[in-house]
Order: structure tokens, then C-alpha cells, then sequence
């Protein structure tokens, strides 16, 4: 263990005590050494320069230049894995929108989703981990008048050329820079895409305000799960946080089942459970769908889709944040073709209007 190289971690965040708790708290894992702290933006960046550190974990709520702001400087000169540490869930999901790799809660925050410190720096310690393997594109520096490049939409003339068969269904499934990566596969699905069911590594709460989020950019209508919704074409139903997405199907067709339940794969709500549930439920009828994330949650589950049949797709390792769920999906023959994130979208189009009935 003395040998092994540590991550480096600089802490940003403007309240003194939260820096110093967090000092103290990932001071105790031996695999992390935070070499410095700052109380600002403009401080941040100089100790970025000094230092080179690793991975940064950044608070949203700062004066004068907030986190999101921060990101949208930061990333095209120093592309540097990020965890935000937030209070709101709103702030993370524009943080990982700008750049970061990941978020986790502030503790002693109020809701489901809070923690105490212990947790909180054990689950912390854990994305910091995750993060200092995670592949950041490098980008442009940005100009004044274009602070946020527009991303180029992947494909804006996909249509389905052939009438949904009623049995088709798309499960999609990812963790660690899965909110983006997530959105640039549906961005551009048409209205009248089959139902799509989704299972994204996420808190509660947080999980509502991503399917929000989704929802104002899609062609498709976007809702956060709740136990029998119906499975629609034109619908996205985003697993809540802290419950499994399970499908079934009755005399009317598709819907869920969304229930508390222990960790599956180190998660709830956990992308084997839904897919081993597409897998007996839709059989041939589905396409699978598994994206960046760290682990293996999704690889048996996928890997069960295809031996029912079922056409599969797994996220290339140029494009992923974390190449692992994927990688284990195909290592295990879970997986029919491998492609670049931009590429997805369109190859599920592709695929609904060649496929025979």
C-alpha cells in the first residue's frame, strides 16, 4: 500500500469549518492526500496551477463566482475531474451539465437524500476515487460572448420510418457521467419513439429534478417513475431514487413496478434489477442500452437481455467518464455492438426501422 501513488484532491469550498472537516475526514483514507484547500473561485485556480492536483471537490453556493461558473472557466484550461458537494439538487444537475464528474449531498442538509459526516466522507472518498480515472474530453477555451458552447445535436433528422410495434421497449442504464451522457442518447428520439425506462445511479429527489431536466430537452414527455405507471410510446419513465424499476406487463400492456428494496449490485435502484426484469418480461422485443459508470451493475442484466434475444448496445471506451459498466457487459456477451455516445441515438433509430416484426 506505501507505494501506491495517492490521489491528490484540492477542496474548494468558502466555509472554513466544512474545508477543514473535510481535510480531516479524507485525510484518514490512505489512498487520498488533499494537498490544499481554497475559499474561492480565483484562490481554486492558483492552487490549481501550484499544485495539479487529481481530482476537486467543489462547492455550488460560493460568493462571487458560484461553482457553476467556476466549471464553465475551469474545464477548457484545466480539465480536472470534479465532485461537486451540494445542498441543492438543481445545482448539482447544472454542475455536472458544466463539467463535473460526479456529485454527492452536503450532509446535515434536509431531505431523503441527507447524510451524516461519517457517510458523507465514506461516500465522498469513494467518487473521489472513481473520479481520478475518469476520462475529461478536453475542450476549447471559450469565448466571451460564448460562455457555454452549444453542443451539436446528434442527429436532428431521426424519424421512424415503420409504425412501433406495441411490444417494443428500451431500457437504458448508467452511473458516473450518466446524466449527460443519458440525455445525448434521447435528446433527439422522436415523439413517437416506444417507451423508454431508465435507471441512473442517483439520490432521491435529485432523480425528480433530472427527469425535469430532461424532459424541457426532449421530444419525448419525461417523468420521474411512480409504482404502475403505464409504459407509453413517447414516454420516459426515470427510476426514483431509492426505488427499483421493475417491468411487467398485463392484459394493457407495459408498466412498472416501483418498490423499496436492499442494494442490488451495490445499488437501489439498480440497473440488473431492470433489465433482468426486461429480460423475462420482453424478451426479444427489447433494446438494451448501458452507458458510462463505474462497476459492473447492468453487465449480468444486459448479458440475460441478449441471450432472450433482446438487440444490446453498450458505450464505447473513448466516449465514457468511466469505462466500466460497459466493459464488463461486453466482456461477459452482453453486448450486440459498441459505439461512440453520438452514435447511440441514432443507431436505435436505425434498428426500429430495419428491424422485422
Amino acid at each position: 500500500m506505501a507505494n501506491l501513488k495517492k490521489i491528490k484532491v484540492l477542496v474548494v469550498d468558502d466555509s472554513i469549518m466544512f474545508r477543514k472537516s473535510l481535510e480531516m475526514g479524507l485525510g484518514n483514507d490512505l489512498n487520498i492526500e488533499v494537498v490544499g484547500t481554497a475559499a474561492s473561485a480565483a484562490e481554486a485556480i492558483e492552487k490549481i496551477r501550484q499544485l495539479r492536483p487529481d481530482v476537486l471537490t467543489l462547492d455550488v453556493e460560493m460568493p462571487q463566482m458560484n461553482g457553476i461558473e467556476f466549471l464553465k472557466k475551469l474545464m477548457p484550461e484545466y480539465p480536472i475531474p470534479v465532485v461537486v458537494v451540494s445542498s441543492l439538487p438543481i445545482n448539482a444537475l447544472d454542475a455536472l451539465q458544466a463539467g463535473a464528474v460526479d456529485f454527492v449531498r452536503k450532509p446535515g442538509t434536509h431531505g431523503p437524500a441527507s447524510m451524516d459526516m461519517p457517510a458523507f466522507i465514506s461516500d465522498l472518498s469513494i467518487k473521489i476515487k472513481v473520479a481520478a480515472h475518469a476520462h475529461i474530453p478536453q475542450t476549447k477555451p471559450l469565448s466571451p460572448k460564448n460562455v457555454v458552447p452549444a453542443r451539436p445535436l446528434t442527429c436532428p433528422t431521426m424519424a421512424l420510418s415503420n409504425l412501433s410495434d406495441p411490444n417494443t421497449i428500451i431500457a437504458i442504464g448508467a452511473s458516473t457521467g450518466g446524466t449527460e451522457a443519458i440525455l445525448e442518447v434521447v435528446r433527439n428520439l422522436p415523439a413517437t419513439t416506444p417507451g423508454i425506462i431508465i435507471v441512473q445511479h442517483m439520490p432521491p429527489v435529485f432523480t425528480n429534478m433530472y427527469a425535469q431536466r430532461i424532459d424541457r430537452l426532449c421530444k419525448m414527455r419525461v417523468k420521474e417513475a411512480e409504482d404502475r405507471d403505464r409504459v407509453e410510446q413517447g414516454r420516459i419513465l426515470v427510476a426514483a431514487g431509492e426505488y427499483h424499476l421493475r417491468l411487467a406487463k398485463d392484459m394493457n400492456g407495459y408498466y412498472i413496478r416501483s418498490e423499496k428494496g436492499p442494494k442490488v449490485s451495490g445499488h437501489c435502484p439498480s440497473v440488473d434489477v431492470m433489465f433482468d426484469s426486461v429480460a423475462d418480461v420482453a424478451g426479444r422485443n427489447a433494446i438494451g442500452v448501458i452507458l458510462t459508470g463505474m462497476g459492473a451493475d447492468g453487465a449480468n442484466g444486459i448479458t440475460k437481455m441478449r441471450k432472450q434475444g433482446a438487440y444490446t448496445i453498450g458505450q464505447n471506451q473513448e466516449t465514457c467518464v468511466v469505462y466500466g459498466m460497459p466493459m464488463e457487459a461486453f466482456r461477459r456477451g452482453g453486448i450486440v455492438k459498441q459505439l461512440p455516445l453520438d452514435q447511440i441515438g441514432g443507431e436505435i433509430i436505425r434498428f426500429l426501422n430495419t428491424r422485422k416484426p
